[in-house]
Formats: structure tokens, sequence, C-alpha cells
């Protein structure tokens, strides 16, 4: 049998309203991905607007930014072993959303967090049947860390 392997987080970038944020989402990635069961390494960037709203043009054709992009790696190229992949995510539009849902940053932040997770696990909500899978393991993790359910 062999052993669990470790999980990661690798953050890079920082832009100014992730100061002083980088460990709680770094544990909230953590108990993600003791939920799912799964060890490895993830590269979590932590950019702003300008930064994300670049690949999210590069990468899905669309202009603007988004709150998260999640990049598994691709099945035909080499990865290294156990790199479950990268999440970016776009400080200033989780603020606009957190504020306008009257949520604080952190949580709303750390639900984003677990949201761009489960996306390079498979998971998706192209439908209204995967969409709620997703949903439940996201409100059970949050709900683990503390924070309430963020579809209410």
């Amino acid at each position: 049998m062999s052993e669990a392997r470790p999980f990661e987080v690798d953050i890079v970038g920082g832009d100014e309203l992730w100061r002083g944020k980088e460990e709680m989402l770094a544990r909230t990635l953590a108990a993600a991905a003791a939920a799912e069961g799964v060890g490895g390494t993830v590269s979590l960037l932590l950019g702003g607007d300008m930064q994300v709203a670049g690949l999210n043009k590069q990468f899905r054709g669309k202009d603007g930014p988004t709150n998260v992009l999640s990049f598994p790696p691709a099945a035909d190229e080499p990865s290294e072993p156990g790199f479950l992949g990268d999440i970016a995510m776009a400080a200033e539009t989780i603020a606009v959303e957190a504020d306008f849902q009257g949520k604080s940053f952190d949580n709303h932040a750390a639900h984003i967090a677990v949201h761009g997770f489960l996306h390079l696990l498979g998971y998706d909500h192209l439908n209204e049947a995967d969409a709620a899978v997703m949903e439940a393991k996201e409100i059970a993790i949050l709900a683990a860390l503390g924070i309430e359910d963020p579809y209410n």
C-alpha cells in the first residue's frame, strides 16, 4: 500500500488585496484536498483583475476578469508527479462580489478557492445535477472551516 501524498500549495503573485490572506487560503485548499482525499501540489496565483483578465482572454477567449480560473494539467503535456494544476484568483472581482453579497472578503475568497480547487478535480456546474454535487461539496468543506453556506 502506498503512502498518501502530502498536499502543498505554491502561492505566487500577491496583489495588495491578498496581503495577509495567503495562510488562510493555503489552509482552505488543504481542507478541500483532505475532504476529497487527494494529495499533491496546487499553484495558486493571487492576482488582480488585470492579470486574471489577461489569462481569461488568452485561455478562454473571454474579455474581462473573472473571480477564478482553474487549469488542470493538460493530459498531453508532461507535469510533475502529483501536480493537480493552477488556480488564478482576481482580488478586485472577489472583493466586489463579497461586498455585493454581504459577505466578508475572507469567506468569499475561501469559497472561490474551494470552487477553483474542485474544478481542478473535474467537478463542474454545466448542468443542474453537476452543480448540485459541486455546491454540496463546497458547502461541506466550508462548513468544516466554520464558514456559512455561501449559497444562502
